[in-house]
């Protein structure tokens, strides 16, 4: 094969996968999101049917993260050993099993076990689709493919915001809560979408018999290129990744990050009500939907324009001070229109930031190390949704100001976009695989396709 030839083959097969992957990818996404974030929606109405407090509801809403950290780094070494295609049914099926089951948490012990439970079912979902889209996608494509991925959490609100608030008013429905009903239908949901992905995902593209033979040999080259060049550089074992300094310092920055995206989630619909004056429904799961939607332009447009230029550093931290200064106004916003455009500013920002991220530790982490080291990067990260709810809690008790626990949310954006303009380096050349700028790829592709077709 000539080079120009892989080149057009290459791009044919990125193509194939992006229309292939990442729509089913998105789906498992949103409902995996949903799943962990509808427990806002389900606030009130369970607080008031089972009696639980203020502070009783944010440690079961955190403690679903404790199970999910202490099980994200085996659950996605057992990725690495038996393949995506079968555990991440096991994930998705567990999960929505012990969602539907939420809808019989009557008592604080219960709900708490429950929650921990759920974190535990889908740990290692989230770094298991990373580690998978960096065995499908060079580099130079890996923030786009990331950034289509997660449309899952701002889809998760425009379509499941309004789901959720449907539910929520089944209320009294053969004699059950809509509260109950919501987790039911939502849990079981991702379990039927658990089995389908057994038989949809590929483990590599050497699987997939949705590509040509050229192009199966062209993505498994290329992507073999970035694990050279990303060994070459970074650790060699999965210890020597769990013990990295720059994962380390990775894993304090996306902690900081999930401080702020769980502070604002979880809370979110109680907020959007209090700006509205009005209960949690219907009417505030559609214009809860609303930040969302401006979350999901950002991250559409902004990873293709990292990739092009080769700028995810720049991006990333633009963003998040975008989302710290979004989420600070959120708070003493003097009416619902501004409350609302600082919230779309907030999700924008620390939405579109994170498939720039992840393309962090995957310029050094292949492999197992690269399965582990990611793993540890979202488990250390997903305390954040621990933290948060009992952060914001405990500040706005003690100041009895809700600005003061959004103004502490926004610090900690601040404080991920610093580190990574401190601690995170600009690529030493251009991607991927010591080759080329995404642009620079795309247009050799096309005039390989375009000398294909005059010969």
């Amino acid at each position: 094969m000539t080079e120009t030839t892989r080149f057009a083959a290459q791009a044919s097969a990125t193509r194939k996968a992006m229309r292939h992957l990442l729509p089913f990818l998105l789906l498992m996404y949103v409902l995996a999101f949903l799943d962990r974030a509808n427990i806002g929606f389900a606030q009130h109405a369970l607080q008031h049917d089972t009696g639980l407090s203020d502070s009783a509801f944010a440690f079961g809403a955190g403690v679903f993260f404790i199970g999910y950290a202490l099980f994200e780094v085996p659950s996605n070494l057992a990725l690495h050993r038996f393949g995506a295609r079968g555990w991440m049914c096991r994930i998705m099926v567990t999960w929505g099993v012990v969602s539907a089951c939420m809808a019989f948490a009557h008592t604080a012990p219960v709900f708490y076990t429950l929650r921990f439970l759920l974190g535990v079912a889908e740990a290692g979902f989230f770094p298991g689709i990373v580690y998978y889209l960096s065995q499908w996608f060079p580099q130079g494509a890996r923030a786009r493919a990331l950034g289509l991925f997660y449309f899952g959490a701002p889809l998760a609100f425009i379509f499941g915001g309004p789901l959720s608030g449907m539910l929520l008013d089944l209320h009294g429905a053969f004699g059950m809560a809509g509260w109950q009903w919501m987790f039911i239908i939502e849990g079981l949901l991702a379990s039927a979408v658990g089995v389908w992905a057994f038989w949809y995902l590929d483990n590599r593209p050497a699987n997939a018999r949705w590509l040509d033979a050229d192009e199966r040999d062209a993505l498994e080259s290329a992507v073999g290129d970035d694990a050279r060049s990303a060994s070459a550089h970074g650790p060699h074992s999965v210890i020597g990744a769990l013990t990295d300094r720059r994962v380390l310092m990775l894993a304090v920055i996306y902690l900081l990050i999930q401080v702020s995206v769980y502070g604002v989630i979880f809370y979110l619909p109680q907020q959007v009500a209090a700006l509205l004056g009005t209960k949690v429904g219907a009417e505030v799961g559609f214009v809860t939907a609303l930040p969302w939607l401006c979350a999901v332009v950002a991250t559409w447009l902004v990873p293709r324009r990292a990739d092009r230029h080769g700028t995810h550093r720049g991006w990333a931290i633009g963003l998040l001070a975008l989302s710290g200064a979004g989420v600070v106004v959120s708070g003493v916003a003097p009416d619902a229109g501004i409350g609302l455009i600082a919230l779309a500013c907030a999700a924008s920002g620390f939405i579109a930031a994170q498939p720039l991220f992840w393309t962090f530790p995957t310029r050094y982490l292949t492999g197992a190390p690269a399965a582990g080291g990611i793993a540890l990067i979202n488990s250390i990260g997903s305390l954040g949704g621990f933290l948060a709810p009992t952060l914001r809690t405990s500040v706005e008790h003690a100041f009895a100001s809700t600005a003061a626990g959004l103004a502490v949310l926004g610090a900690a954006s601040f404080a991920a976009a610093l580190l990574i303009a401190v601690a995170v380096r600009r690529p030493h050349a251009r991607q991927p695989g010591d080759g080329m700028t995404h642009a620079t790829f795309i247009a050799d592709a096309q005039a390989a396709s375009a000398s294909t077709r005059r010969s």
